[in-house]
């Protein structure tokens, strides 16, 4: 079989969540036949256009019918009502997938920029140390690890966070009032989720197998200017409980290798053309 042979493979997506659907309807609409483990949104799934695979990624049993795919997406998040650790959905679970799965041509991972934990204000790339000082970051590390062992062409996109329609963190307590504690001139490493899809969407066929390669806008804002615009947004004026927090990660993201390997180029280049989008569109606070 060809690579990417798209007319008898699917694109399964490992994860179909809130990047996940939106990368799967770009998919469908492209007349690519996509596949999704789900652990009960069969439904939801085939309404979209998705041919829902029942299994979870916790219990190996499970995944007996993976199919073989063209492309893996794989963007598992933590479902904390699921009574799982963190390290046992994300490294225990990307291992009973890679041992179930047939085949695939290309697996793209989505991990997180929490694999750095510089302290700083620095502009932090690819080659920057990954020495994360939480249990969060180490997990996610632990999982990149163990899919170098094992996929060595897999293609890791390490997100910043991901905001977009109904995904607008501390939205809620804006709305009502409530003071933001803690580091106002931290910075905030974000991606709109249309941008997230399009990275997703051009690391499936661009030449980066094996690459690791930071997905975030062109421009981090402090947490003051982001949730000071988002209140302008809002009509409510943000408040703040400043408060110095030295040692907790504080850094910059570089997404300079994703534009130039993927020729990637965010649509929502800053949080000013962003966040204006998502409000519009009805977000929801996270």
């Amino acid at each position: 079989m060809s690579p990417l042979d798209v007319t008898t493979r699917p694109n399964l997506i490992v994860g179909c969540g809130y990047l996940g659907r939106r990368v799967a309807a770009r998919w469908v609409a492209a007349d690519r036949r996509v596949a999704a483990l789900t652990r009960g949104n069969a439904a939801a799934l085939a309404a979209l256009g998705v041919e829902p695979v029942a299994g979870d990624v916790t219990d190996p049993a499970s995944l007996r019918n993976l199919p073989a795919a063209a492309t893996v997406l794989y963007a598992v998040g933590m479902d904390r009502s699921a009574g799982h650790s963190m390290r046992d959905v994300y490294v225990g679970g990307l291992a009973n997938v890679l041992d179930a799965l047939p085949a695939c041509d290309r697996f793209v991972y989505v991990s997180s920029t929490g694999v750095y934990a510089q302290a700083g204000g620095e502009l932090v790339d690819e080659a920057s140390a990954t020495e994360p000082l939480e249990e969060s970051g180490r997990v996610v590390l632990a999982a990149e690890r163990l899919l170098r062992e094992r996929r060595p062409d897999a293609v890791v996109l390490r997100f910043a966070g991901i905001y977009g329609p109904n995904r607008l963190l501390r939205k809620q307590p804006i709305l009502n009032g409530d003071p933001l504690a803690g580091d106002a001139d931290r910075w905030l490493n974000l991606v709109h989720v249309d941008d997230g899809v399009g990275a997703v969407l051009a690391a499936e066929s661009a030449p980066v197998a094996g690459a690791t390669l930071n997905v975030a806008d062109d421009e981090p804002p402090t947490r003051r200017a982001f949730y000071t615009l988002l209140g302008e947004l809002l009509g409510v004026p943000a408040k703040f409980d400043h408060r110095p927090e030295p040692g907790i990660a504080n850094r910059r993201v570089s997404n300079r290798a994703a534009r130039e390997r993927l020729r990637w180029t965010p649509g929502h280049s800053t949080y000013r053309d962003g966040l204006p989008h998502a409000v519009r569109s009805g977000g929801g606070a996270a």
